[in-house]
């Protein structure tokens, strides 16, 4: 579990070091919603949104930042921390 203040430079620094194929699913304390981040190529992502509403995104590691932000509001409004798990197109590890 990471501190949602801290939780953007934490999420990039870790979504840089992942191989392609692998990402990270971020979740609310009781694991109701949920922001997946996949490495789809060197520079692109795509994310998936499961929550408040579902949507799907892609993007490259510049517009991902803010992409987080926006996402973390609206799905983590009065969350104080998340939940980080490493995954693998879609399967929890």
């Amino acid at each position: 579990m990471i501190d949602i203040a801290g939780a953007i430079p934490t999420i990039t620094s870790k979504l840089k070091k992942l191989p392609v194929g692998k990402g990270l699913d971020l979740r609310t304390y009781k694991r109701d919603r949920s922001v997946v981040i996949l490495r789809t190529a060197e520079d692109g992502y795509m994310v998936a949104e499961n929550g408040f509403e579902k949507n799907q995104f892609e993007s490259n590691f510049k517009g991902l930042k803010k992409l987080l932000k926006t996402l973390l509001k609206r799905e983590f409004p009065r969350s104080n921390k998340i939940r980080v798990y490493e995954t693998t197109a879609g399967k929890e590890e």
